[in-house]
């Protein structure tokens, strides 16, 4: 006899939420019913799969084991119901797309009208993240695809382009470096760079497409970093540093919050590409593509 996909469904959500009457809530029955299957998944296993705390519920080797297992079933099984309705009608249904926060701030209003219009039976989950976290999200089934900007490694996952992204130099309105009509690399190289902090794809992008070291504080001094493109145009406002910025998000209005000059990079390729991924081999790569094209 095999686990059913419902026992694994209860194992999940017991872990999820930490408690019997918690999950039971979850999966819309109750407690008794959810620990009876429980049970019979631990009876089919020949082994028990929880240990009941004061804390809560805690996994048993054979039960961790079971929970990797789990999720994996359960996200083949939601990808056959979604690719079995979107056969017929692509993006249609529940769709997960991760977006970084570089991106979903200036080309999602642009684009969630056009989606609705195309296609009114979408329902698009979005879920705003770091594309370290986006990419692992993918790779575990948690998302359909991923809104994100190369270079960045992408094994095991296939992508479609959306568009090319021009870096730009930007810098205080009175700063001697806005009197130019195009940035060098050494003029930049001489100035305080403010970045965003680790973790933020767009910092490494910016500093490889200028062929960049990552700035270094002085003995006793401390390098400024930003958490977010809106206070990023703060601290450069302010006339903290120099910084770059996203074209599509100087085109969104961003660099009008602050009083900043913003300048085309004398590189030779000062850019970033926005791709959808998706993972190698999934039922939602055709409507991975079919998302690509419309956002481009």
């Amino acid at each position: 006899m095999l686990p059913t996909l419902r026992q694994l469904q209860y194992l999940k959500l017991l872990v999820d939420h930490g408690s019997f009457g918690r999950a039971a809530e979850a999966a819309h029955v109750t407690q008794p019913t959810l620990s009876a299957g429980i049970q019979e998944l631990e009876r089919t296993l020949g082994a028990s799969v929880v240990e009941r705390a004061r804390a809560g519920v805690i996994l048993t080797p054979v039960g961790e084991e079971a929970l990797g297992r789990a999720r994996t079933i359960l996200t083949e099984a939601e990808e056959l119901v979604e690719a079995a309705k979107s056969a017929s009608q692509p993006l249609s249904g529940r769709f997960r797309l991760g977006v970084i926060p570089t991106v979903a701030p200036f080309l999602l209003p642009r684009a969630l009208p056009l989606l609705r219009q195309r296609f009114p039976k979408l329902r698009l989950f979005l879920r705003e993240d770091l594309t370290h976290r986006l990419v692992a999200a993918l790779r575990a089934g948690q998302l359909d695809a991923a809104l994100i900007a190369l270079p960045y490694d992408l094994t095991g996952l296939h992508y479609a382009h959306v568009a090319n992204d021009e870096l730009l130099a930007a810098m205080p309105a009175n700063h001697k470096l806005a009197a130019e009509s195009r940035v060098s690399v050494e003029a930049l190289e001489g100035e305080d760079l403010i970045l965003l902090e680790d973790g933020h794809c767009l910092r490494e992008h910016a500093l490889a497409a200028c062929g960049l070291r990552p700035p270094k504080a002085a003995a006793g001094e401390e390098v400024f970093a930003a958490t977010s493109l809106p206070t990023l145009v703060q601290m450069v406002g302010s006339g903290l540093g120099v910084t770059f910025l996203p074209a599509m998000a100087v085109e969104g209005g961003l660099a009008d919050a602050a009083p900043l000059a913003v300048r085309p990079i004398a590189a030779e390729n000062p850019s970033r590409e926005i791709v959808v991924a998706w993972r190698a081999g999934s039922s939602r790569a055709a409507e991975g593509k079919l998302l690509a094209e419309t956002l481009r």
